[in-house]
């Protein structure tokens, strides 16, 4: 477990409850979703039993689908073991104020089962444990995440009884950079920044995108578990913020055909060692031996890796040519058209995955990327030569144009199994073709406008 200082200490947190300040703590772990799922507390029972003993969860939630319906071919979960219960342990590190709530703080959680192992399977703890295996090799990994969204102005209900159609997005026009964009939903976005950076999270700023309503705030980079915590704290606070604020937001990677939400992932390594310095920097101002090997791990991983970064169907449809989502297998510097981009200066030097989408779970994601880059650093893998030009135009590896496809990619990836382990492949793998069967199994607006009369 992390030493460092938690946004809200148990201290802290006792005198807020001892004042009537704090009255609510929720405890939440991220599913296979990247979504918060737990429970609500009265504050005195979560310090009182709560904090060090843990409470309980149907271990259900790490075996069911987007829609939370109970399916077939998990094993650690099913009608056959009985949909048991797995424990919610706090990391009392993630302590946090909800200031879009009243009197409500937060922590996330840890799930192990009743003899105290671990879930191998959850999301945070794939995570840790390839940092484990990082930090074995002398290694940290810091991590930001960029994640867009488009807000309408639309209630959450009222989008929902539309179907998602006909909803007024809240600018008109292409608001990439512009302040005038970001200022008419000022109110909105400085609510949003003020209340993460009140509830423990460093804002960098916030910008305006391509898409109708398109917008995106950043926060500082941070260790990875952080980093991906935070993510899915802001990720679900923003919504709640949004539908207070009566509109909606969403973060789902392609809403139309215009351009999708990206979640562009930056990392880099420091050492281990009580300096903590930028190993991805190289003497000449350059890469280092050490950034070129995780890099090459990357690039030999990105396909077979592919359902950590894009773990739905709709996130297949941002790959289009021209639409600063990547396709092609590809590293370059600066460079927006490949799939990894290389940027920053000195110690800032780090690498930019731009293959996820907003709908990606971060800790998986970020997971696969300190996975590759073992396996390069393990194996010695050398970087090709920088793709100069247009990415898009060249003769490279085509990154996966489906969910089909990743998936069979990641279930008979040695890599993957080597990584993760054969209970995480079958697991994920799993998760993907519930989501096929599902999809294949609708009729959509697509058919219905193309065959209804005219077929």
């Amino acid at each position: 477990m992390s030493d460092r200082t938690a946004p809200l200490s148990v201290e802290e947190l006792r005198v807020l409850v001892g004042s009537g300040e704090i009255d609510t703590v929720v405890l939440a772990f991220p599913d296979m979703q990247g979504r918060l799922q737990g429970k609500r507390f009265a504050a005195p029972f979560f310090l009182d039993e709560v904090m060090e003993h843990g409470t309980e969860g149907c271990n259900y939630l790490l075996a069911v689908d987007t829609d939370m319906n109970t399916v077939d071919g998990f094993a650690m979960s099913s009608w056959e073991r009985g949909y048991g219960d797995f424990a919610l342990h706090p990391d009392i590190t993630t302590l946090r104020r909800v200031p879009w709530h009243p009197g409500t703080a937060m922590a996330i959680a840890d799930l192990a089962w009743e003899d105290g192992a671990p879930v191998v399977a959850a999301p945070r703890q794939i995570l840790r444990r390839q940092l484990e295996r990082l930090a074995g090799h002398g290694y940290t990994a810091h991590v930001g995440t960029e994640l867009e969204f488009i807000v309408f102005k639309d209630t959450y209900e009222q989008a929902w009884d539309r179907s998602y159609r006909d909803l007024t997005p809240a600018n008109q026009y292409n608001v990439d950079y512009s302040v005038l964009g970001t200022g008419r939903i000022e109110p909105l976005l400085r609510r949003i920044r003020n209340d993460m950076a009140a509830a423990g999270l460093t804002v960098e700023s916030a910008k305006g995108e391509c898409n109708p309503g398109q917008h995106e705030i950043v926060f500082r980079y941070d260790e990875a578990l952080v980093t991906c915590d935070q993510h899915a704290v802001y990720k679900t606070g923003a919504k709640e913020i949004a539908a207070q604020e009566g509109v909606a937001l969403t973060f789902m990677a392609k809403f139309n055909e215009r351009e999708g939400n990206s979640c562009h992932i930056h990392l880099s390594l420091r050492s281990t060692d009580e300096a903590g310095r930028s190993v991805m920097a190289g003497e000449d101002g350059g890469m280092s031996p050490v950034m070129r090997h995780f890099l090459a791990g990357q690039l030999a991983a990105l396909r077979d890796f592919s359902l950590l970064y894009a773990p739905n169907i709709n996130s297949y449809k941002r790959f289009q040519p021209g639409s600063f989502a990547p396709t092609a297998v590809a590293w370059g510097h600066d460079n927006r058209t490949c799939s990894l981009r290389v940027v920053g200066h000195g110690p800032s030097t780090r690498f930019e995955n731009r293959l996820p989408g907003g709908d990606v779970n971060p800790y998986l994601a970020v997971a696969g990327l300190i996975a590759a880059g073992i396996h390069g650093i393990e194996k010695g893998l050398e970087l090709p030569e920088p793709c100069e030009g247009n990415a898009y135009a060249a003769a490279y590896d085509h990154v996966p144009t489906t969910l089909r496809e990743a998936a069979e990619l990641w279930e008979r990836s040695e890599l993957a199994k080597a990584s993760f382990g054969e209970e995480v492949v079958a697991h994920y793998g799993n998760m993907a073709r519930v989501e096929l069967k599902a999809f294949d199994a609708a009729v959509t607006d697509w058919e219905l406008h193309r065959s209804f009369e005219r077929l």
